[in-house]
């Protein structure tokens, strides 16, 4: 048995697409510049990740792998933190880094998330490292990954879901050519 779908439009919305489940059904949230052949396809888009496997990064020292692979990776090995690990009192943000001290720590609620946001949030926090801010510099950093526009679509829908409102302090800053 599946749930109904319901589709939301938004002006605001420019290109990310987001998906989330509330109140027994599945709500994508979508541009409202698509055309309804692009709604039906991100429709099916949005409800086969609903059905992707969660992340098996499950410890604080599969964390510090996954973080040590994504610097090499995507960052040439230059952020080293000193800790990543799992925490409960992130109640209004997915991860958090102190660059001072190199501790990243990653909200518990991402591990039933998709291994590629939790990925994205750790690109995100790694980036951190070698750039404090959200200035250009350092989205250049985060959007390394390959997957990160997707996993903040993801990550968008989640916040929604939950009722979290991003502060001003927690907006993006414009990135580079948008």
């Amino acid at each position: 048995m599946s749930q109904p779908v319901e589709v939301r439009r938004s002006a605001r919305r420019r290109r990310t697409v987001s998906v989330a489940r509330r109140d027994g059904k599945v709500i994508v949230m979508i541009p409202a510049s698509f055309t309804r052949a692009q709604e039906a396809e991100w429709v099916a888009k949005m409800l086969a990740k609903l059905d992707e496997p969660k992340s098996p990064l499950r410890t604080d020292a599969d964390l510090m792998q996954r973080a040590g692979q994504l610097s090499r990776r995507y960052l040439g090995g230059k952020a080293v933190p000193t800790s990543v690990r799992w925490v409960t009192n992130q109640n209004t943000r997915w991860g958090s880094c102190t660059p001072m001290t190199g501790e990243i720590r990653l909200s518990h609620r991402l591990k039933e998330m998709p291994e590629y946001v939790v990925d994205s949030v750790l690109m995100h926090e790694l980036a951190h490292l070698l750039e404090v801010g959200h200035g250009p510099g350092f989205w250049e950093l985060a959007d390394r990954y390959p997957q990160a526009e997707r996993a903040k679509g993801y990550l968008e829908a989640a916040d929604h879901a939950l009722g979290w409102e991003i502060s001003p302090d927690d907006e993006e800053q414009p990135r580079p050519g948008q």
